[in-house]
C-alpha cells in the first residue's frame, strides 16, 4: 500500500455495525430507518481515524480529498466462503465454461465439449467445469465407455459444477495413474463396478483432484496472473475481502507474493485443507491484513446436487433424481465419521486453529456438533469460532445447539435463488423448502454469515441479501419452510459478521474509527432498498486502505 498522506473521504457512509433498526416503513422487514448518515470520513496510513459529519470532522492542512458522490459507502463486503485459486484455474483459459449459469441446456454442453475435442490444433487434454444436470435438463450421468466414445484417445475431465465429483474418460485415467489397484483418497471415491474396475466418476475432493490434476497442472505456472485478474473481478463485486477455502502452503506464497509488489487487489483469509494425520502447514501466529491463513477447512458430506449429503431420510425418487444415477430410497452418506471427525479435528485445535465443516445434512450437521462438542470439551475451549459450512437442511434445534455451543454458520443461501424448485420438486419434497433457513440461524443468536462458494455461483453478496430476507428462488417461488431474516441482519452477514467469523473484526467489517478503510460504494441504500433493487444493485466503486479503484 502507498501511503499518500491523510485522505478526507466525503460521502454517504453507512454504519452497519451499529445497532439502528429503523421505527419507520422499514421497520417491519427489519430495514434501518436512514435518518442522518455520517458524511465524512478521514483516513490516515489506511486506518480510518474518525466517521461524522463535515463539521465534525476537522481536515489537516494538505489533506487530500474524495468524494464518492452520490452512492451509498458501506463497509468493503466479504465474502467468507470462497475458492478463488480455484475459480482463477477453472473460469479461467483453458478450461471449458460449461456451468448452468453459461449454457441452459444439455445440447449446449455437449456442443461446448465437442467443439473443444475438436479444435485445431489438437488439444493434448480437455477440461469441462460446471456440468449439473438438474439445471440442464437432458444430462444423464456419463460412463467412462459414453466419454471414450466423445473424446477417444484425449484425456477429458468434466467437473461437476458443486465439485463434488467429476467424470473422466480412459485417458484421463491413465494420465492420472489411475487403475483398478488405486486405492481410494480419504474421505473421497472412485466409482467402481462389480470387479472393482473404475467406472470414470470421482467423488469428493481429494479424487476429483487426483483425475483433474494433470490438466491443471499447466495452470500452475501461471497462477500468479489468474489470480490477480480474477481476484480484480472479484473486488469489483464490492468483496474486498475473500476467504480461500482451499488453501495450501504454496498457494499462500501466491498471495503473500502479490500483496508484496501490489498486485493482489483485496484480502485474503485461509483455510487450509485438512488431512488425515497432518497438522497444519503455517505456524498460528502468521501473516498480516492482506494475506493470513485463519483456519482448517474439514469436510463432513458432500453435495445435495449429486446425492452425497447425509440425510436421516432418502431423496425422492424422481426423474431428476434417476438422471443422477440415484436408485429409490437412496440416502447420502457422510464423508467421515464423528470420530474420524474428532481425530481430524483433534490435529489442529490443539494447535489452536478455528475448524470450518462442509456439512448439509441432517445427519452430517449432528455428526459435525458432536464432534465440535467434544473438541470443546477436550481442549477445555472458549472463544473457538468453529464453523459450519452450507447448512442445507440444519433445523432450528440444530441452530440453537450449535450457539450454545459456540458454534458459527455460515450459510449457501444463493441456492434458494438457482435451485429453489429444484429441492423442493426433485429432491427432498417439503423439506427442501427450509433450505438453508437464515432467519432461523439469526433467531438463535447466530452472528450467520452468506457465501457463494467460489465457482459454484456467481459472486453477488447483494443478491444474497435479498434472497435471505424474501425465499424466493428466480422463478418467484417462495421457500416458505424457513424464516424470513431481517435485513441489518443480512448486511451484517456480509460486513461485520464475516469479519468476526474471520477473527478479523479488529480491522474490517466496518466503518468505525481504528478500522481498514475497506469501503463498497452502491447506488442504492441497502437500508430501505426493494429486496429486488438489493439483488441487483451496481457497485460503482470501491476502496481498500482508502485507495479507490
Amino acid at each position: 500500500m502507498t501511503d499518500s498522506g491523510p485522505t478526507l473521504i466525503t460521502g454517504r457512509f453507512i454504519r452497519t455495525d451499529r445497532d439502528c433498526i429503523g421505527t419507520g416503513a422499514g421497520a417491519d422487514s427489519g430495514r434501518e430507518d436512514p435518518g442522518a448518515s455520517p458524511e465524512a470520513m478521514l483516513v490516515e496510513g489506511g486506518v480510518i481515524v474518525a466517521v461524522g459529519s463535515r463539521r465534525e470532522i476537522s481536515a489537516p492542512p494538505g489533506v487530500r480529498r474524495i468524494d464518492v458522490g452520490e452512492g451509498w459507502a458501506i463497509p468493503g463486503l466479504i465474502e467468507p466462503h470462497g475458492h478463488p485459486a480455484e475459480a482463477a484455474v477453472l473460469l479461467g483459459d483453458g478450461v471449458v465454461d460449461i456451468r448452468p449459469v453459461v449454457l441452459d441446456s444439455a445440447n449446449g454442453v455437449w456442443a461446448a465439449i465437442r467443439a473443444a475435442l475438436t479444435a485445431e490444433p489438437r488439444p493434448a487434454r480437455v477440461l469441462a467445469n460446471g456440468w449439473d444436470p438438474l439445471l440442464q435438463r437432458g444430462l444423464t450421468v456419463p460412463t467412462m465407455l459414453d466419454l471414450d466414445e466423445v473424446a477417444g484417445d484425449i484425456p477429458l475431465v468434466i467437473v461437476h459444477n458443486s465439485l463434488h465429483s467429476a467424470y473422466f474418460n480412459s485417458a484421463a485415467a491413465r494420465e492420472a495413474g489411475l487403475g483398478r489397484d488405486t486405492p481410494d483418497p480419504d474421505g473421497a471415491s472412485f466409482g467402481r463396478d462389480a470387479t472393482d474396475e473404475l467406472t470414470g466418476v470421482a467423488y469428493e475432493a481429494g479424487a476429483v483432484m487426483r483425475v483433474a490434476g494433470p490438466v491443471l497442472e499447466a495452470a500452475r505456472a501461471d497462477l500468479p496472473r489468474r489470480l490477480a485478474t480474477h481476484l480484480s473481478g472479484v473486488r469489483a463485486r464490492g468483496i474486498t475481502t475473500i476467504a480461500d477455502l482451499t488453501w495450501t502452503d504454496e498457494l499462500g506464497r501466491v498471495y503473500t507474493g502479490l500483496a508484496d509488489t501490489g498486485e493482489l487487489p483485496v484480502r485474503v483469509r485461509g483455510y487450509e485443507m485438512s488431512r488425515p494425520g497432518a497438522h497444519a502447514s503455517a505456524p498460528r501466529d502468521n501473516g498480516d491484513s492482506m494475506v493470513r491463513q485463519v483456519g482448517v477447512k474439514v469436510w463432513s458430506d458432500g453435495s445435495p446436487w449429486v446425492g452425497n449429503i447425509a440425510t436421516s431420510f432418502p431423496y425422492l425418487d424422481t426423474p431428476a433424481t434417476r438422471a443422477l444415477g440415484l436408485e429409490p430410497g437412496h440416502i447420502g452418506r457422510p464423508n467421515y465419521s464423528t470420530d474420524q471427525l474428532i481425530d481430524i479435528g483433534a490435529q489442529y485445535v490443539g494447535e489452536g486453529w478455528q475448524l470450518a465443516c462442509h456439512a448439509h445434512g441432517d445427519v452430517a450437521i449432528d455428526s459435525t456438533l458432536d464432534a465440535y462438542a467434544e473438541l470443546v470439551r477436550r481442549f477445555d475451549l472458549a472463544d473457538h469460532r468453529f464453523r459450519i459450512e452450507h447448512c442445507g437442511l440444519m433445523t432450528p434445534a440444530q441452530f440453537s445447539r450449535a450457539a450454545e455451543l459456540g458454534v458459527t454458520v455460515s450459510l449457501f443461501v444463493d441456492h434458494i435463488t438457482y435451485w429453489g424448485d429444484v429441492l423442493i420438486d426433485d429432491l427432498f419434497g417439503e423439506r427442501g423448502s427450509a433450505w438453508t433457513d437464515a432467519g432461523a440461524a439469526f433467531a438463535a443468536g447466530h452472528r450467520a454469515t452468506f457465501h457463494n462458494d467460489g465457482t459454484v455461483t456467481p459472486y453477488e453478496p447483494l443478491r444474497n441479501m435479498a434472497v435471505a430476507e424474501t425465499r424466493t428462488s428466480r422463478t418467484g417461488r417462495r421457500l416458505a419452510g424457513g424464516v424470513h431474516a431481517r435485513r441489518l441482519d443480512t448486511l451484517r452477514a456480509h460486513t461485520s459478521h464475516a469479519a468476526w467469523q474471520l477473527r478479523s473484526e479488529h480491522e474490517i467489517g466496518a466503518l468505525a474509527p481504528g478500522m481498514r478503510a475497506d469501503i463498497a460504494v452502491l447506488d442504492v441504500d441497502p437500508r430501505v432498498a426493494d429486496p429486488a433493487a438489493l439483488a441487483e444493485a451496481r457497485v460503482l466503486t470501491t476502496a481498500l486502505n482508502g485507495e479507490f479503484q
